[in-house]
């Protein structure tokens, strides 16, 4: 059976660090669940963080690459490190996404979890730059393909008809 991975948020949960949803409204979505395929999750939730919660972002100058090997962080707009909890998050959709048989995600962009094209810059100032986020990463280091939702056309020529 065919399962896609998706971002909460983009399924109507109201999820996001500021407490709302990023609902994706695409007809091949709504087929996709009519046939049981799609598994919802948001990261930072799974990984305890509360909703609201304050934004976080990579810090300036690391990879989501480099904060997975320990050598990055994962700041809130305070300071407040909350590096853990978005690894946590990262391994905690990896784990949902084997124990599923995910071969494919669909994970809303820019964040510093779900972000497959873009993250924002560091600096906590609305720039957002080329990269990906802490799970797209993990996601993608085992093998499976992450897209964004402007992406859904390249996603559903890799969904079964």
């Amino acid at each position: 059976m065919t399962h896609l991975l998706i971002s909460a948020c983009l399924m109507g949960q109201a999820v996001r660090y500021d407490g709302q949803a990023k609902t994706l409204h695409d007809r091949l979505l709504t087929g996709w669940r009519t046939r049981g395929w799609l598994v919802p999750l948001c990261p930072e939730v799974a990984a305890g963080l509360p909703i609201p919660r304050p934004p976080a972002e990579i810090e300036p100058g690391a990879t989501a690459a480099d904060v997975l090997a320990g050598r990055g962080r994962v700041l809130t707009d305070a300071g407040q490190d909350v590096t853990a909890a978005f690894v946590q998050g990262a391994r905690i959709a990896l784990r949902v996404a084997q124990d599923r048989d995910c071969r494919l995600a669909l994970l809303t962009d820019a964040s510093p979890s779900c972000g497959s094209t873009l993250v924002h810059s560091g600096h906590h100032d609305g720039r957002r730059t080329p990269g990906a986020g802490l799970t797209a990463q993990l996601l993608r280091t085992h093998g499976i393909a992450v897209f964004a939702p402007h992406q859904i056309a390249d996603l559903a020529a890799r969904m079964p008809q």
